[in-house]
């Protein structure tokens, strides 16, 4: 049981954050260029 506790303590949060921002820099790209489209190219 004591190794449960210790992997879920061991988990580093800060690669998570990392990721996750990552992820939605990534995913804003396209958003970005679909905005475009849909208003016809005016920004």
């Amino acid at each position: 049981m004591d190794a449960l506790f210790s992997f879920f303590g061991g988990i580093n949060y800060e690669v998570i954050f990392q990721l996750g921002f990552l992820g939605l820099i990534v995913i804003a790209g396209p958003v970005v260029v679909f905005l475009l489209a849909f208003n016809g190219g005016d920004i």
